[in-house]
């Protein structure tokens, strides 16, 4: 579990309503009107700027914030000399049956062992990665949809809540309570874009940021150990992607 993500998400949407409940009650934040045209129309609304499994993904991609991922080059750096020493001994097919923390890693060592060059296999790997980010993207574009869509239906909202309460100003009593339920569309609006979505598609795009960093490393690695380049030379290329307090702590340790 990602903590960072849970207890910000949470407690975000905790002290929200903790204001709320600072004046006595909730009821008068409650509206099923403004429920149902920022989350139930917005719904619809986001549906339609993408296919209907990038839309459907986009749930699924939201949930991995939540989940926690290693994406740390320096154990990658470890990993790549190790694998360079073991090839430049015994051979390529001395790989075989490795277990990679990623599957993108696990590919393009079994490429390798399979034969490929350092071209066809940088060229390949990077093909992949390219994908991988197009199909990121979209996902994340659906996200920022929310961000976009949930204030303009909040908007939506309180128009027609002040259209149904200029119509029935015969009674004056009515108009300031009209006038907050108007409102509270506006309000789930805000909340839907900053509270849940936006912060959900920043997350989405520095895991992203991060993943691909990673995949970028494992393959100059991959690439270090097909020209039969030295472990030391490979660690010391992937390390230089390593912060320098992190990079100076393995190198003390070596």
């Amino acid at each position: 579990m990602d903590l960072a993500t849970t207890i910000g998400f949470f407690g975000g949407i905790a002290a929200v309503v903790g204001t709320m409940l600072t004046g006595g009650h909730i009821m008068p934040f409650v509206s099923v009107h403004g429920f149902t045209i920022v989350f139930v129309g917005g719904f619809f609304a986001v549906m339609y700027t993408a296919p209907m499994p990038v839309f459907l993904a986009s749930f699924k991609a939201m949930g991995t914030a939540f989940k926690q991922h290693d994406y740390s080059i320096a154990p990658l750096a470890e990993l790549m000399s190790g694998l360079a020493a073991t090839a430049r001994k015994d051979g390529l097919m001395a790989l075989e049956g490795r277990e990679m923390p990623q599957k993108f890693v696990q590919r393009g060592l079994q490429m390798l062992i399979d034969g490929a060059d350092e071209y066809k296999l940088a060229a390949q790997l990077q093909d992949e990665l390219t994908a991988m980010k197009a199909r990121h993207q979209a996902k994340q574009d659906v996200v920022k949809a929310w961000v976009e869509l949930g204030p303009a239906y909040g908007m939506i909202g309180t128009l027609i809540g002040l259209v149904e309460m200029m119509g029935n100003m015969e009674d004056p009593s009515s108009v300031g309570k009209g006038m907050a339920t108007a409102l509270v569309g506006t309000m789930y609006g805000a909340i839907a874009a900053n509270v849940m979505f936006g912060p959900m598609a920043t997350k989405l795009k520095n895991n992203t940021a991060r993943e691909v960093a990673y995949c970028e490393a494992a393959i100059e690695g991959l690439r270090g150990i097909a020209r039969t380049e030295a472990p030391r030379n490979i660690m010391d290329k992937l390390l230089a992607r390593v912060p320098a307090a992190e990079r100076e702590k393995m190198q003390a340790a070596a």
